[in-house]
């Protein structure tokens, strides 16, 4: 019997991610440091000033950020040393197909950190919903750091079970049930160690025969499957510990003091993800950090070719492709 080649939008454009990888050129020179590295496209400079102020006021190490070619928004970040970066160019050779944001990033990482040998450590971050209380990269990670957004196992988080159900099938996410419930906004660990972990997880992505490994939740679905499976080594770290991801955890739990976010036990982590859920923290981070600057709403009306398109999206994620 004849052997196919497998084909499908998700692994062309993987080919050209990784197998084809295209790095950028530093503008930072110098011996071995640390690096915190995040994607701020479709943001301006209101999105990103709580971010980049609160992590200057603790760290002076090597910042890079991907952001669109907005000048107002490359001199605010310049002001700052922050590296701005132009996305690698991933785009599905002969095809315009591309995997959704949270999930390209990844490869956009694999390609920057390569681009870098000089980076020891890294934080891959979130932006628009993170703020610095101390440094991030202080103590240095021994290995990957992984970090649970909250106490429950991921068989109570129906959308992380939905994903991990279409990204891996139903009896892996019942493999995995019981473990901790990791958020993948934020993971540290030394360069080549996340390479490989940002491989993997765009690895992982091409198992369904749909463009589902492309969507938003594969990134999450992907990351949990990887580490709870043992396809990698690293460490799961409890929430509220250099981490704290808020979006689960009553605000009543919460305090501020002098400016400062406390977690429930009343300790203070480095690094604050999803702190915007909560109204009485966003205030009050915006107050200190961002007072100055001009906050603008986004709403933007949907068209019904926005709606159609949307339609037609969602089914294609969902079909399987041509193997």
């Amino acid at each position: 019997m004849a052997a196919h080649a497998v084909r499908s939008a998700y692994l062309g454009w993987l080919a050209t991610a990784i197998a084809k990888v295209r790095g950028a050129t530093s503008a930072i020179a110098g011996d071995e440091q640390d690096l915190v590295l995040g994607y701020a496209t479709g943001y301006d400079s209101a999105d990103v000033a709580i971010f980049v102020r609160s992590l200057r006021s603790h760290y002076s190490g090597a910042i890079a950020l991907v952001v669109d070619p907005d000048p107002e928004l490359r001199d605010f970040l310049k002001s700052y040393n922050v590296e701005t970066l132009d996305a690698p160019d991933l785009a599905l050779e002969g095809g315009d197909w591309t995997p959704h944001p949270v999930v390209s990033r990844f490869a956009g990482f694999d390609a920057l950190l390569r681009s870098r040998p000089w980076v020891r450590n890294a934080l891959l971050t979130d932006v628009r919903d993170v703020v610095f209380q101390a440094s991030p990269l202080e103590p240095a990670p021994e290995g990957l750091e992984f970090f649970a957004e909250c106490e429950t196992p991921l068989s109570l988080h129906d959308f992380n079970m939905k994903y991990i159900r279409a990204v891996g099938g139903e009896k892996l996410a019942e493999a995995v049930a019981d473990q901790a419930c990791i958020c993948v906004g934020t993971v540290i660990g030394p360069r080549e160690q996340l390479m490989r972990f940002c491989r993997l997880i765009l690895m992982l992505g091409a198992i369904p025969r749909s463009e589902i490994g492309g969507a938003f939740g594969a990134d999450q679905a992907t990351c949990n499957l990887a580490v709870h499976l043992g396809l990698l080594e690293g460490q799961v770290m409890p929430n509220h510990s250099r981490v704290a991801t808020l979006g689960m955890v009553p605000t009543s739990k919460l305090t501020l003091k002098e400016g400062m976010i406390h977690n429930p036990d009343g300790s203070v982590s480095p690094i604050v993800h999803q702190y915007d859920r909560h109204p009485l923290l966003m205030t009050a981070m915006w107050s200190r950090w961002a007072a100055d600057v001009e906050k603008r709403e986004r709403c933007r009306p949907k068209t019904l070719g926005d709606r159609i398109d949307k339609v037609v999206q969602s089914v294609k994620r969902r079909t399987l492709e041509l193997r």
